[in-house]
């Protein structure tokens, strides 16, 4: 694999993690006003039209798109999508946002344990980054103790759906088109939250007006360019070192609160930032058998 090429992609799922970081804040804000379903299908919904200019000016000039795999593996992680966003949308209103953080990433351990089912075995770097995240993921997040209540166990569930995300995404992304993908994802997530929506909330026009700006960056934003740029970024990137950068949201999360919201990090939550990113060196260190076989492979050359 071409090394420039994998750290571009580890680069873009940083990018991913931060922007999904940034975007919490306009999540909490939108449901002071409408209802998860509501805000779903809102956000999901424009995410894929914003998106349809950029799928037309990349293809105007001829460029294939490969429909069958893209339309099925792009159905199939709108209906994944739909379900872990749902869980986390409702679960956080009861629970606190730090538990909430904590448990959504626990799909650091679950991406790993669910790869070894398929077949899929994580070096030791791999396993020691993803024990570092948890370390540091708890640190940052859970600073009022930790107990399971009704909101845990939706997120928990939340947490099982983004792991069948990357899975899902690390399927099928490799040989799909990234936007178009991106597009059929957002258009089956978000129909299916209007449907919800349709027999659960009452949602009015002045309550959607007043979740307007968070339902603009959550769109555009953190679905229209966040979740693209993860299906683009998976493409070269191991699914168990990906769910290790994707889940630096908490730690982007953490710092746009004390940058944006003037919110202090104490010195715990600080130690978990740098257990983080400590994670994510480890985890993007070439193993000795690779890193033996390449020099093996370049002497040979």
């Amino acid at each position: 694999m071409d090394t420039k090429k994998s750290l571009r992609s580890a680069a873009l799922l940083v990018l991913t993690a931060a922007i999904w970081g940034a975007a919490f804040v306009a999540q909490s804000a939108g449901m002071d006003y409408i209802g998860p379903f509501t805000f779903g299908g809102l956000r999901t919904l424009l995410g894929a039209v914003v998106l349809v200019p950029v799928a037309w000016a990349m293809h105007r000039g001829g460029k294939p798109v490969p429909w069958k795999k893209t339309l099925i593996g792009g159905a199939v992680s709108g209906v994944v999508f739909f379900a872990a966003t749902s869980l986390q949308q409702v679960g956080i209103q009861y629970t606190t946002a730090g538990k909430a953080g904590f448990i959504t990433a626990l799909y650091v351990v679950l991406v790993p344990l669910c790869g070894l089912a398929l077949g899929k075995k994580p070096g030791a770097l791999v396993w020691a980054g993803v024990a570092l995240a948890c370390a540091g993921l708890y640190l940052l997040c859970v600073t009022d103790g930790f107990s399971l209540g009704r909101g845990d166990a939706l997120v928990l569930g939340c947490a099982f759906g983004f792991t069948a995300h990357i899975l899902v995404i690390y399927r099928f992304a490799a040989d799909t088109d990234g936007v178009v993908f991106s597009i059929v994802q957002f258009a089956v997530a978000g129909t299916l939250s209007c449907i919800v929506m349709a027999f659960t909330e009452t949602p009015t026009l002045p309550a959607i007006a007043g979740a307007a700006p968070s339902i603009l960056y959550a769109g555009i934003l953190s679905c229209g360019v966040g979740y693209t740029l993860q299906i683009i970024g998976q493409k070269r990137v191991d699914p168990t070192v990906a769910s290790i950068l994707l889940s630096l949201e908490s730690v982007f999360a953490a710092l746009f609160g004390a940058l944006i919201l003037r919110e202090t990090l104490s010195a715990r939550e600080a130690l978990g930032c740098a257990l983080m990113f400590a994670a994510i060196v480890l985890a993007q260190l070439p193993a000795p058998q690779r890193a033996e076989k390449a020099a093996k492979t370049e002497k040979r050359a």
